[in-house]
């Protein structure tokens, strides 16, 4: 196995001028499943929302994305052609879901010019949407072991052939037959969840699911040298036309891993080493993400899911959840560096693909762990701090996140102390840095207003030079803590979360 390089959050970069002069870094994902711009298209949205993120101390956004999906609807996770950005009639439409190609441009230009970098999702494993049957030979493998033949050679049909005639010739246009990674397509006669390997050579051939009416899709085959070169042109290409810094990569367990290391390698060796990158391989088992983390030496860092899914057990088990154990098997706590946290996704949300949406009863706790502390690389869902009418989260909590972004943005500096010293009580404080003195001292409870009696506190240190009155930053007109002349305060919890700095 091999051995651990730098980690990917030292070497990346993560956001403009303000992250090298000292400022925390942060992450917005800045879509949910069904959002939409209104009277505007959502491209237009983010960049009207551009400045009030920079206010709050956003350095990198992460969009949908921006290819032309199979659907004028779709996301872009259902690919269709990802050399269209929104700029030819293809699929029903010009625009994709989210808008054109100039007013992307447009948008990401205007992040970059307040300090924000834009990260491109990137879909390279499939596509959908295809133009037309095409008719080749398969051979019929076992569901649990797909090197298993269980049947000879026949010939099927299968929707494979991808077109693209809307750009008629105006960039280059893989040949549909070379995207038959999987050309396993629907066949009506047969059941679905029938696994087949196309029989034309082995050195072409993959596996994937026979899709069943409206979810048809194509698999991507990363050893053909052609279909590589235009996916390795491609992530040089987006780059260069949106003025983006960067990839979430999507889908990557099913991605071949050889071939994404020399993908990211051939996007940097042009846009530069820093360019940042995060995958998303969903496995709450630390242990496993430590084994891809090794397979991508610094090359990317990871979404915390086993952090995640230590959230939404504590939203499901309310009080019974021990919080000093909150970080327990996560990501952060193993590979801090390596790691970015997050606490829900458009993909965790409760009509999603990865249902786990952590309860309001924890979101502020969940949040206040990843923005406040000084390991991960935190990821703010769009759905929480700025909701959608379809959002899942209560009313009154986007504006407590802001202001935790805020604090991340003004007093989350310094060497941490942790105070996990209670079931249901835990706090820290952080000491502060020479462009950020003071610092803050954060209490979390986890107990409803029913079952608490008395005083919620704990008693925390944050040196005598920070003797005085401090007050709570998300109840700034409640009562303040008295820190002694030795440095000593008893910081209160009067909600799930209390962010204490000096008044």
């Amino acid at each position: 196995m091999a051995p651990f390089s730098e980690p990917a959050l030292l070497r990346m970069r993560l956001g403009g001028p303000q992250v090298n002069e000292g400022q925390n870094a942060l992450m917005v994902q800045f879509f949910e499943w069904d959002s939409t711009g209104g009277n505007i298209s959502w491209w237009k949205h983010f960049e009207n929302e551009v400045p009030r993120m920079k206010e709050l101390g956003v350095t990198q956004v992460w969009l949908p994305p921006p290819n032309k999906a199979m659907r004028p609807k779709g996301q872009g996770y259902d690919a269709y052609d990802l050399w269209d950005l929104g700029e030819f009639n293809q699929k029903g439409s010009i625009a994709t879901r989210w808008g054109t190609k100039e007013e992307l441009i447009r948008a990401i230009r205007v992040a970059r010019e307040h300090g924000i970098d834009v990260l491109i999702d990137a879909v390279l494993n499939h596509k959908l949407g295809a133009d037309r049957r095409e008719r080749f030979r398969a051979i019929q493998v076992d569901d649990k072991d797909r090197r298993v033949d269980i049947g000879p050679a026949k010939e099927i049909e299968g929707w494979t052939g991808y077109d693209m005639i809307g750009r008629g010739g105006t960039l280059k246009m893989v040949p549909p037959t070379f995207y038959r990674g999987g050309p396993t397509g629907l066949i009506e006669s047969l059941a679905t969840m029938i696994i087949w390997r196309v029989s034309i050579s082995p050195a072409l051939t993959d596996y994937s699911r026979i899709s069943p009416p409206g979810q048809l899709g194509t698999d991507i085959d990363f050893r053909h040298p052609d279909v590589r070169r235009d996916l390795m042109d491609w992530g040089v290409w987006v780059l260069e036309q949106t003025g983006a810094a960067g990839f979430r990569l999507d889908a990557c367990k099913h991605i071949d891993r050889k071939f994404l290391r020399e993908w990211l390698m051939n996007a940097r060796n042009t846009h530069g080493q820093q360019l940042f990158a995060v995958g998303e391989f969903w496995n709450s088992d630390v242990s496993k993400l430590i084994r891809d983390i090794r397979a991508f030496p610094g090359e990317m860092c990871f979404f915390d899911v086993p952090l995640h899914n230590n959230f939404f057990l504590a939203g499901q088990l309310g009080s019974k959840f021990d919080l000093r154990k909150i970080l327990h098997g996560s990501l952060v706590q193993a590979r801090p560096k390596d790691a970015c946290t997050f606490v829900d996704n458009h993909d965790t949300r409760p009509e999603g693909s990865l249902v786990s949406w952590v309860e309001d009863d924890v979101k502020l706790i969940a949040y206040a762990l990843i923005l406040l502390r000084p390991d991960g690389h935190p990821c703010v869902y769009h759905g929480d701090m700025f909701p959608d009418p379809e959002s899942h989260i209560g009313r009154d909590l986007p504006k407590k996140i802001e202001t935790l972004c805020t604090a991340r943005k003004l007093y989350a500096y310094g060497s941490l102390k942790d105070y996990f010293v209670q079931k249901n009580v835990i706090g820290f404080t952080r000491s502060g840095d020479e462009k950020h003195s003071n610092g803050c001292a954060v209490i979390m409870c986890n107990l409803p207003k029913s079952e608490r009696t008395g005083e919620i506190a704990i008693n925390m240190k944050v040196g005598a030079v920070n003797a005085g009155s401090w007050k709570n930053l998300l109840d700034p007109t409640g009562a303040t803590v008295r820190v002694t002349s030795t440095g000593d305060g008893r910081f209160t919890c009067p909600g799930q979360v209390a962010v204490w700095v000096k008044s």
